[in-house]
């Protein structure tokens, strides 16, 4: 989806996972786990990272429906979140599939003008027609939506970005995540101090929204969205 913090668009398109495919990479968790513990299993998962899922929308369904069914995995629908750069017509199609699936939209940003500098999905669908779909989200599924908001130094990490996001989601049933940037090397884009990150925090949660700080995983093994993907077909063509 072309976003400015992503290693994931780094590679382009390839093609669409089909739903064995996604079904297998939980099966393929259960083996390697159970391995160590045969009485463990996967119980959550969460549908991001390389690639936009609504983009994809008619295998991401059938997986759903899949991986809960009792004769299958058998894995609540209740602990899945499915993220989203924005696709409101399809984040509407989700909302009447009566999939009780927690949504998580990648906002990282408090207004139109950021977001589209960083997320070119924004220029198809303005800041408050994403947000009217997260509200109707709700509404049809009972359901929370999460805000994810990657912090990036001084492009969205000031409070004055804390103060408007606060004043955008006042009133809306919703968590925002907050996640200081993975650095990618072929971005010129960095993570605030951890000052910066604490500040944010604490003017959202005065504005009272509901807010956490992500921990911090899979920086030493370059873990965030396509960057190990990317790792790891870089040390292919090397090799060739």
């Amino acid at each position: 989806m072309g976003c400015a913090f992503c290693a994931s668009t780094l590679e382009g398109r390839v093609r669409n996972l089909t739903p064995g495919e996604i079904l297998g990479q939980v099966a393929a968790a259960n083996r390697h786990i159970q391995q160590q513990d045969p009485e463990r299993r996967v119980h959550n998962i969460v549908l991001m990272g390389s690639g936009e899922p609504l983009d994809n929308y008619d295998n991401v369904v059938k997986f759903l429906r899949l991986v809960n069914d009792e004769k299958g995995l058998n894995i609540s629908l209740r602990n899945i979140s499915l993220s989203t750069c924005g696709l409101v017509r399809r984040m509407y199609d989700f909302a009447a599939e009566g999939l009780p699936v927690t949504l998580s939209l990648s906002l990282h940003a408090p207004n139109d003008e950021i977001r589209q500098k960083i997320m070119p999905v924004a220029h198809a669908y303005p800041y408050s027609e994403v947000l009217a779909a997260c509200k109707y989200y709700v509404e049809k599924t009972g359901r929370r939506v999460i805000f994810e908001y990657a912090l990036i130094k001084g492009v969205n990490d000031d409070v004055r970005c804390a103060e408007e996001l606060a004043r955008r989601l006042r009133g809306l049933q919703c968590h925002v995540n907050l996640i200081p940037l993975n650095d990618v090397k072929e971005r010129n884009l960095e993570a605030p101090d951890r000052r910066a990150v604490d500040a944010f925090l604490k003017r959202l949660e005065l504005k009272h929204i509901s807010a956490t700080i992500r921990r911090e995983m899979g920086a030493d093994i370059e873990g965030a969205c396509g960057q190990l993907r990317r790792k790891v077909l870089s040390a292919s063509r090397n090799e060739e």
